[in-house]
């Protein structure tokens, strides 16, 4: 299993912390909203005159920063029960909402010897027969995404045979340009990062079944945290109006209370 360590030059030029105006309020979001959230952004920008600034990383890193006192505002996880945890610390204004439901897919780069296949039987004849060296998932350790990913891989009975060849990615975005860029013959990552324009075009996506991975069922959750100003308060209620629902629409996620799009 390999994992890859970046630095701050590196996260920056991926594109996983993206700066606005200064004071804007920060906000820390799961890496599977890099398009999605970056998109809303910009519609609350003209409909408010109110910028952000948006940081991309791993949910469970981003807890453990807001529990050493880190100045976000606004955060958005791909775990719920990771605002659960900071909302029974006190360091929130309440338990916050459910957003969005993720979802997660076999993705897989052109010129890959391997098919997505959602019933993951090709990738069981691939680790039989060497076609699969590397594989890419975010790091389970700290990343709600590859929690799913390794319940999948579980589920599928293919852990065993897959674990060795892992490259984990520090957060959900980074281990989507492990694959997406051919570094890997595929991955277990989120649906909304593979609809992005710039990501669907290296590859072939096939969705997972939700209940692969029901231990692990990718409840995403925003909440304020205590030092929420008026920007950040008025970006977490913008969040939840119909424009920026159908951006997460668009991009996979399922809607709480809603039937999958």
């Amino acid at each position: 299993m390999l994992i890859f360590r970046v630095g701050v030059c590196l996260l920056l030029l991926a594109g996983l912390a993206v700066a606005n105006a200064a004071g804007a309020p920060p906000i820390a979001a799961a890496a599977d909203l890099k398009f999605a959230l970056a998109e809303i952004a910009e519609h609350f920008e003209k409909a408010t005159g109110r910028t952000v600034k948006l940081s991309f990383g791993s949910s469970g890193h981003f807890a453990h920063q807001l529990e050493q006192g880190a100045p976000f505002e606004l955060f958005l996880s791909a775990d719920e029960n990771l605002v659960f945890r900071l909302a029974d610390q006190g360091l929130t204004l309440d338990r916050g909402a459910l957003y969005a439901i993720g979802r997660l897919v076999l993705f897989v780069p052109h010129g890959s010897t391997l098919q997505a296949d959602a019933t993951l039987n090709d990738l069981r004849a691939a680790l039989a027969d060497g076609r699969v060296k590397r594989f890419a998932i975010a790091n389970p350790e700290h990343a709600p995404y590859g929690r799913a990913a390794r319940a999948v891989l579980q589920q599928a009975g293919l852990w065993s045979a897959i674990e060795p060849k892992l490259v984990l990615g520090e957060n959900a975005a980074q281990a989507m340009q492990f694959a997406a860029s051919g570094s890997s013959q595929g991955g277990l990552l989120p649906l909304s990062l593979s609809r992005a324009p710039a990501i669907a075009k290296s590859g072939t996506f096939t969705l997972i079944p939700g209940e692969w991975h029901a231990r692990e069922p990718l409840r995403q959750r925003l909440v304020r945290m205590k030092s929420a100003g008026d920007t950040a308060r008025a970006f977490h209620d913008y969040l939840q109006q119909p424009a920026a629902r159908a951006i997460f629409v668009r991009y996979g996620f399922v809607l709480p209370g809603e039937a999958p799009r």
